[in-house]
Order: structure tokens, then C-alpha cells, then sequence
């Protein structure tokens, strides 16, 4: 399934749960972990710096950095491989520079780091590499439990290709830890009233509905073929809150959803639905671009 998964860490308390998180993921499917520091020379410059960072400076970033990667590796379990590499550079592209320079096939990531002014002009370093990532992308937050403990995986879709492309995934990881999958679809209102929903003519709710089916009993069956035991469900809603509450109310253990979905009537998954639900949901969330191809650590 995962062969490499890439870690990078910034020394905080989410960095290191994702890093707990991924060497528990690792010692289950049998993967190497790569530890990753970014030295951001750029951020410890300060945006109307000219001169760059002097030698001191520099070795200080680099002492930081194998902090950040010796406080990483405590959280590993023992018997995991595991390697560890310090980059300079800006924290998103040096760590999608890495995905291909090691062939990781899995990025796992804290969902909140270090905070700053450079943080709050170009957004979360997160939220970036999921945008760009050619791998998966697993964010997880500071209370994530152990993969050991997955019981239920929640895998939103709405047919669509880019919401397919988790699916392989999902079922795989789902397969790999003896866990159910919820395949679920939310059928979005919003879409048709501009609002809540209220008001929808009945022969216009069913229609949804069976839309919703034809999304989900497709997966139930693929993943059936690989004898995970799964549930499915069409709900109407707002995606994004709707999954939330889902994935709140059944007590779920991971999310795995597409990055990008449908346009029009139809649509139910977005890009930017993925990342709302990974802002908000208590759980780890699999986020999958439709290139990415969950054989290729295999």
C-alpha cells in the first residue's frame, strides 16, 4: 500500500502526533518513514531583510532542525525504518521537492504548526502541499489515535472522478487495519435553493437521492470485492458541516476524500470542501488528488 511516507515536522505538538501518527501507519503496512526539517531561511530573514541570514544564524536554523527531527523520531515506534533529512528553503516546496526526490507515496501532516506574520500572508504550509501534492496527503490533528485504533473510515463521494480516486485508497487502508467504510453522499441543497434546503418539491428530493445512490452502491461494491464490510448513506446538506457532523455522529476514525469534485447542479465535493473538513473534523483526513495511484508503493 504505502511503501515511503514523508513526514515533515516543525517541532510542534501536531507536527509530532502527525509523526506518532505515520510511525503507527508505518509499523502496520510495513513502510520507511522520512523525518523532514525545513530550515526556512527566508522566514528567519523577515520580509524587508536585503541582506539574508548571516553564518550564526544559519547554524542556529540547522541546530533547530535536528531538534525538531530527534524530538520526531522519540514519537517512532521501535523496529520502524526510518530516515531523517534537513532542506533549506520555503516549507511547502521543499517538502513537495522531497516527495520526489525520495518517491514518497504518502505525506503525513500536522494540521497547525508554528504561527507568524509569513504564516498569516501565505497561509498554511498544510493546505499548500495538499493543494500541489502529486501523493496523498494524511493531516492529522493533536489527538488523533493510533491506526491500530481505526474501526470505522468515512469516504464521502459523488461519482465524480476526482472523488473516485480516494476510493482505492480508502478501501485499501480500510482492508490493511479491518476497518468498515461509510460511504456517504451529500446531496447539497444549497445548490438548488440558494439556502437551507427548505421548501424542495418532493419529486426534486427524491431525484437527489437517487443520484446519491448511483455514487455510492459502486463503492459499496468495490469495496465488498475486497471484503470490507461497509454502510452507505445519501443525506441532504451542506457538504463540508454535513461531513463533519457525520463523521462526529458515528464516531469515525479517518476521513479519506478526493480533493476536487463535480461542477454544476451535481456538484457535492470541492477542493475547497476537502480542506474545510480538514479544519474542522477531530480526525485524521486522507485527502487524494484523482493522479494519485494507491498501487504505486506496492
Amino acid at each position: 500500500m504505502y511503501d515511503t511516507i514523508l513526514v515533515p515536522t516543525d517541532g510542534s505538538d501536531y507536527a509530532l502526533a502527525a509523526a506518532d501518527h505515520a510511525g503507527s501507519l508505518a509499523s502496520t503496512v510495513g513502510a520507511t518513514v522520512h523525518l523532514l526539517a525545513v530550515a526556512d531561511v527566508d522566514d528567519a530573514a523577515g520580509p524587508f531583510s536585503v541582506g539574508g541570514v548571516d553564518q550564526s544564524s544559519l547554524d542556529r536554523l540547522e541546530r533547530d532542525a535536528e531538534e525538531r527531527l530527534a524530538a520526531a523520531r522519540t514519537t517512532l515506534p521501535d523496529g520502524v525504518p526510518v530516515e531523517t533529512a534537513t532542506e533549506r528553503g520555503r516549507p511547502a516546496g521543499a517538502i513537495l521537492e522531497y516527495v520526489e526526490a525520495a518517491d514518497a507515496d504518502l505525506v503525513v501532516m500536522g494540521t497547525h504548526g508554528r504561527t507568524g506574520v509569513r504564516r498569516l500572508l501565505t497561509g498554511s504550509v498544510t493546505e499548500s502541499v495538499l493543494r500541489r501534492s502529486p501523493v496523498p496527503v494524511l493531516t492529522v490533528g493533536h489527538t488523533a489515535s493510533d491506526t491500530d485504533a481505526y474501526d470505522d473510515i468515512l469516504l464521502p463521494t459523488d461519482g465524480s472522478e476526482a472523488a473516485t480516486a480516494a476510493v482505492d485508497h480508502a478501501v485499501d487502508v480500510a482492508r490493511t487495519v479491518d476497518a468498515a467504510l461509510h460511504v456517504v453522499y451529500i446531496a447539497d441543497v444549497t445548490l438548488m435553493t440558494g439556502g437551507a434546503g427548505a421548501g424542495l418539491p418532493k419529486g426534486v428530493v427524491e431525484t437527489m437521492h437517487d443520484v446519491g445512490r448511483e455514487a455510492v452502491d459502486p463503492v459499496a461494491t468495490r469495496a465488498a470485492e475486497d471484503g470490507v464490510e461497509t454502510t452507505v448513506e445519501v443525506r441532504e446538506g451542506v457538504p463540508a458541516p454535513s461531513l463533519v457532523e457525520y463523521a462526529e455522529d458515528t464516531g469515525v476514525d479517518m476521513v479519506a476524500m478526493g480533493t476536487s469534485g463535480r461542477t454544476g447542479l451535481r456538484r457535492v465535493l470541492l477542493g475547497s470542501t476537502t480542506e474545510r473538513v480538514i479544519r474542522h473534523a477531530a480526525r485524521p483526513v486522507l485527502a487524494v488528488t484523482p493522479d494519485c495511484d494507491p498501487t504505486d508503493g506496492r
